[in-house]
């Protein structure tokens, strides 16, 4: 069972396997007391947390592990994380912020070709996998049997296209190769991926010829009822490329198809 925990700007998970919970990412410093009611109001107990995994050691990922951890619950780092536990401690020491430092003796590593069995400590079949892009410690969590991907802040997919040739793409492409049902942002909204999403990231596909199509007749003039007219295609998913096209400043043919995905279109 994945909950969603709702107490902050970070999206925090509670993942509840066979033989214990896990917590995926924490919100900002001073927002402990926001947590524990966030918990109560999902009907859950601090105490059934067993292991807290940060995304990455960002302000806004980590900033309460120290205090969730105070609670008797294990922070559990990737060994690729381990020289970053840190990081933020200045970011709060120059805002003021109430924090506390994520204590080392809190902290249990765990290689990522140790993560499997990691995982399956909690009844969980999955693994953790390194996926910079956003940062060099970024790691994401994929839970098997539900084909779900809980990926922090790496860029969401309707930004793919955006970041050809980058370390994103690299990431994303090996991400997508586990064909994954759901994935679950830092801050973006849920997104749900079915067989039409793997379909349209083809760029033969016949939507993505037709957005093409869509765009060229926009920075023509033509209105949307006339763009139907010569494409004959549904007048709602013109009217949704035509908006996107028009907010969004350089936004490509993939950038559009993936926005139109997300919104169930």
């Amino acid at each position: 069972m994945i909950t969603e925990l709702h107490y902050s700007n970070t999206n925090t998970y509670l993942i509840s396997g066979k033989k214990g919970n896990l917590l995926w990412d924490t919100g900002w410093a001073g927002t402990f007391p926001l947590f524990c009611r966030a918990l109560g109001e999902q009907k859950q107990k601090l105490q059934d947390i067993r292991c807290l995994l940060i995304s990455h050691f960002h302000p806004d990922h980590m900033g309460i592990a120290q205090d969730i951890a105070d609670a008797g619950v294990t922070i559990a780092a990737a060994d690729v994380q381990r020289d970053f536990l840190h990081v933020p401690d200045a970011v709060f020491a120059r805002e003021r912020t109430p924090f506390q430092p994520i204590r080392d003796e809190a902290v249990r590593v765990i290689p990522l070709t140790d993560s499997k069995a990691f995982l399956r400590e909690f009844g969980i079949r999955g693994e953790l996998l390194h996926t910079p892009g956003h940062s060099e410690d970024s790691i994401s969590l994929w839970l098997e049997k539900e084909r779900a991907l809980f990926v922090g802040d790496l860029n969401p997919l309707y930004e793919l296209d955006m970041h050809k040739g980058t370390q994103i793409a690299e990431t994303w492409e090996m991400l997508l190769a586990l064909k994954p049902k759901r994935v679950y942002y830092g801050h973006a909204r849920t997104a749900d991926l079915d067989r039409t999403f793997y379909q349209i990231h083809d760029a033969g596909d016949d939507r993505y010829l037709l957005v093409q199509t869509i765009m060229k007749l926009t920075d023509k003039g033509c209105p949307v009822e006339d763009i139907q007219a010569k494409t004959g295609a549904d007048l709602v998913f013109i009217q949704d490329a035509v908006r996107m096209y028009l907010t969004h400043r350089n936004v490509s043919v993939q950038g559009i198809l993936d926005r139109i995905e997300i919104k169930g279109r």
